[in-house]
């Protein structure tokens, strides 16, 4: 647990999840549950803790992270991860340490994002094969509902034979006209 001194003089706690779904539990918020073997669990929401007494496994429940991660939905292994660990060292205060922890915590957000929308990207594209090749196969199955592609050449000849129609039709006309003037 890192706690934060923030511009506006509130204290942020960092670093406390919920045991079930690994969401942020902020101050004032959540529920513990401590066990007969002193161990706690802490709860974001009533929800969590209603799943973890119905003995539900977090890593198959879909709205859990454990759950995404599992199922290579989220970034499950990086580096960035690291740093975002408990440590129980006690440090002597220092602002300059402290200013260099809050701008360095700033800078992994930021590459944790990029990092993290790559990997969406990555995921998806694969999405975006499968469905063009759906669309690929529905295509084929239903072949024949769809026009022939027709090109400038075609509309041209076609305009063409018509008025060539036109124009014997005419000169048949004229033909049995003169034949029945005569």
């Amino acid at each position: 647990k890192i706690l934060v001194q923030l511009s506006s003089g509130i204290n942020a706690e960092y670093g406390e999840k919920c045991y079930f779904c690994s969401s942020n539990i902020y101050p004032g918020h959540g529920i513990n549950f401590v066990r007969n073997d002193c161990k706690m669990f802490r709860f974001c929401r009533s929800k969590c803790h209603k799943a973890f007494k119905m003995k539900r496994n977090p890593r198959k429940v879909k709205w859990t992270k454990a759950f995404r991660k599992s199922h290579g939905k989220e970034l499950a292994i990086d580096s960035t991860f690291e740093l975002e660990k408990k440590r129980n060292v006690p440090v002597k205060y220092n602002r300059e340490l402290w200013q260099n922890t809050i701008h360095a915590m700033k800078r992994i957000q930021e590459i944790r994002a990029r990092r993290q929308n790559q990997f969406i990207k990555q995921r998806l594209k694969a999405g975006k094969k499968l469905e063009l090749k759906d669309d690929e196969k529905e295509v084929e199955k239903h072949i024949h509902l769809i026009e022939p592609r027709v090109t400038e050449e075609e509309v041209y000849n076609a305009a063409l034979n018509k008025t060539k129609q036109k124009l014997k039709e005419k000169q048949k006309l004229v033909e049995v006209e003169s034949m029945d003037m005569s």
